[in-house]
């Protein structure tokens, strides 16, 4: 059984960010949602947690390499999923770590499900059982 995590959504598209909430709460998770960067960095600096960030690196607000700065400097280091298109970010994006990739495009739902899962599963596994295995744990969820 896997301890409850709080992602943060970052998405400039009104649909797209609710479809995505919607997914990742019925995967199990707690999920906060921005609009802009200045509300993703509010809330990523606030005191209260966030164990991941699925980021739309297009926001209002800011500069992407603003952005990405600003997330660089946060400690410890929040794991970020971008959902965007990849070559755009690639460059900025680099510094952070950990990062994955999910490209927008047609039903990446699936895939980011699982890359949000992975990416928890490396980041943090002390909050997982230590007698599951995870092999099993990604079949289950």
């Amino acid at each position: 059984m896997k301890q409850k995590f709080n992602i943060l959504i970052g998405e400039r598209n009104p649909h797209i960010r609710e479809f995505l909430r919607r997914e990742m709460v019925t995967e199990g998770y707690n999920v906060q949602l921005a609009k802009n960067s200045r509300e993703v960095l509010k809330l990523v600096y606030s005191s209260a947690p966030i164990d991941l960030l699925i980021l739309d690196p297009d926001l209002p607000g800011a500069s992407e390499l603003n952005l990405f700065k600003s997330l660089e400097d946060r400690i410890p280091a929040l794991p970020l999923v971008i959902h965007g298109y990849f070559f755009d970010y690639l460059e900025y994006s680099l510094r952070l770590k950990p990062v994955m990739f999910v490209p927008k495009q047609g039903n990446s739902s699936e895939t980011l499900k699982n890359l949000v899962s992975e990416l928890l599963l490396k980041c943090y596994p002390k909050r997982f059982k230590t007698s599951e295995d995870p092999k099993r744990f990604k079949e289950t969820i």
